[in-house]
């Protein structure tokens, strides 16, 4: 979770009471957030020769997006206390009546096909105002953004500029400003060589330094305000003197886009001359139909079961004491006039974590304080657990395994691509194994397809115990899979080795046929054809296969028929000589390896 250091006096000045560390921390447990650290008793940092303000490090939950500064977190607090209600958050026009808008260009669809925006009209800026204001940005650059892969803020002075704007897509070469805090004018080419090396933005520049444009904002000067993800110019640069903000976010996700400007002007617009007033901007996008006015500060209305929230809870709560409990958590609520059983609820535009009446029956919990909820476990409970059925099959299957003597290992489900594919004699045709975009290390390449490396690099490692080693897993693989909408499919296999001095292909062949039986899928023999024993139930059989990862004729495929269906689950033999080379191995091993996601 995100922890936010806040200076402690400005915090209990803005809340109106001094509270010992104690009694901050139960407020905080009470709200739902974490005091992680009071400095004040503590050796602090010296700045400017002065030691460093005490400071209060709080711990924010990843959903809270909306307290990751100091303006979040006082106000949500004094909401939580009673002392101010919800701010009521507003759309209002420029002086001039007209608003800056911001035209998108076709071509920005190939890097970052979104933007979003808004002014901050009339601000006054402290010293503490702006450095929270950047802090915030960086905040939501590292979670909500994802290091900016997601969603790039730029913030500028608007005085400094002249609309309209425009977001376009154009060649490294032809993009030239002068970088924040730089004196020298660069292309986006020498921009990149320049910040190759720069401790904080060189995190950033493989975003988009392979693309064959680079997005770029412009006002009606050509003026560039910034190279979104990765810096803004110098030009617009803001400052404490700065009365007028323009704010852009330039995307990959729309969703995500909207959240943070959203949270971004709802936090300083307590600072305009008209407080919780801005300015909205028009996006003209006409490729893909995105015209609209940002933000969209209005909130967002639902409805919550009461029985629901007093069932989850353990209470007997009416619908004005519920409308009463959300409104100290930032909610605007009312009975519903369509049922009893309803309330209608207002979720603040800040709020984007609520997604279900899950979320609103929590904050109605911590409303009411989550020590004063009556305690009824085991009589009460609010869901009843129940294991997957994937789950209970593959719990049975390691069970039989464990009984029949093997040992069960958990590798991991990362790989290189070679321990998937090469060292197994197997060839990537580029459709089947689901890569890592940027692998920290060459170990962790690919999700494997197969549980054999694991099993075989767990042999590897532990060559020094006693032969035979037995081992077993029994878990996930994953496959590439175009026709979904995640683009990938997980599977549940059983594998399992044997290493020792004799090849151990009789102990494995047992090991699947116990496994077999224990699925009630019965053994079918060449003599009696596949009209045999079972033919109207569960039966499987075996058929020599050519397999490269196995010794030529000593490896079979199994076939399963399965409500009529027939199909081949999985595959077992005796290893070639170059993959136990590949994977250091000494002694003759016999692997087997079936899918039981078709028992379900």
């Amino acid at each position: 979770m995100p922890t936010i250091a806040v200076d402690k006096a400005a915090l209990f000045k803005a809340l109106g009471q001094e509270y010992t560390t104690e009694e901050f921390d139960e407020l905080c447990f009470e709200f739902g957030i974490e005091l992680d650290e009071d400095t004040s008793n503590t050796e602090r940092p010296g700045v400017n020769g002065k030691q460093e303000a005490p400071q209060l490090k709080i711990e924010i939950p990843a959903n809270r997006y909306d307290m990751l500064c100091f303006e979040g977190i006082s106000l949500m607090l004094n909401i939580f206390l009673g002392r101010k209600p919800s701010p009521q958050y507003r759309l209002v026009a420029p002086p001039n009546g007209e608003l800056q808008t911001i035209t998108v260009h076709e071509q920005t669809s190939r890097v970052r096909p979104y933007v979003s925006g808004a002014v901050l009209r009339n601000i006054t800026f402290t010293k503490e105002r702006y450095e929270s204001f950047i802090a915030l940005q960086d905040k939501l650059h590292q979670n909500l953004a994802r290091q900016r892969t997601l969603v790039a803020i730029g913030t500028h002075d608007l005085d400094t500029l002249q609309g309209p704007f425009t977001y376009e897509a154009l060649p490294p070469e032809d993009v030239e400003f002068i970088p924040l805090n730089q004196t020298k004018k660069m292309n986006g080419a020498e921009l990149m060589e320049f910040y190759e090396n720069d401790k904080h933005l060189s995190r950033y520049l493989h975003i988009i330094r392979d693309s064959p444009a680079y997005p770029v904002i412009y006002d009606s000067k050509r003026t560039v305000c910034s190279l979104p993800p990765i810096i803004n110019g110098d030009h617009t640069k803001i400052s404490i003197k700065t009365r007028n903000v323009f704010i852009e976010c330039t995307a990959l996700d729309k969703t995500k886009v909207e959240i943070v400007i959203n949270i971004l002007v709802a936090m300083f617009s307590q600072y305009t001359d008209e407080q919780f007033a801005v300015e909205p901007i028009k996006i003209i996008s006409k490729h893909n139909h995105e015209t609209r006015l940002v933000p969209d500060l209005t909130p967002r209305e639902t409805q919550a079961e009461i029985s629901y929230i007093n069932d989850c809870c353990g209470l007997s709560l009416s619908a004005e004491d519920i409308c009463k409990l959300l409104k100290r958590m930032s909610y605007t609520a009312k009975p519903s006039n369509t049922s009893k059983d309803l309330i209608d609820v207002h979720i603040p535009p800040t709020r984007a974590d609520v997604l279900h009446q899950a979320d609103i029956m929590e904050d109605v919990a911590i409303g009411y304080g989550f020590n004063n909820l009556p305690r009824s476990f085991p009589s009460k409970s609010g869901t009843v657990a129940q294991p997957l059925m994937i789950n209970k099959l593959t719990d049975i299957v390691r069970l039989e395994a464990a009984m029949a003597g093997w040992s069960e290992v958990m590798p991991l489900i990362l790989c290189s691509h070679d321990e998937n594919f090469g060292l197994l004699n197997r060839k990537d045709d580029g459709n089947t194994a689901v890569k890592l975009a940027n692998p920290k290390t060459a170990e962790y390449q690919v999700v494997r397809t197969s549980l054999l490396p694991g099993l075989l690099k767990t042999i590897r490692e532990n060559k020094h115990h006693s032969v035979p080693i037995k081992i077993f897993d029994a878990s996930d693989v994953a496959f590439k899979d175009m026709s979904l909408e995640r683009k990938s499919r997980n599977e549940r296999h059983f594998a399992a080795a044997w290493y020792g001095k004799s090849s151990g292909f009789e102990v494995v062949h047992g090991l699947m046929d116990r496994i077999m039986l224990m699925l009630k899928s019965a053994f079918i023999t060449s003599e009696e054809g596949l009209e045999g024993k079972g033919a109207g139930d569960s039966a499987y059989w075996i058929e020599e296969v050519d397999d490269p990862t196995f010794f030529p004729g000593h490896a079979a495929s199994i076939h399963l028929r399965l409500c009529g269906q027939e199909k081949v689950i999985g595959v077992f033999g005796i290893l070639h000589p170059t993959v136990l080379d590949n994977f250091e191995l000494r002694y003759p091993v016999s692997t087997l390896e079936i899918n039981i996601e078709v028992f379900l």
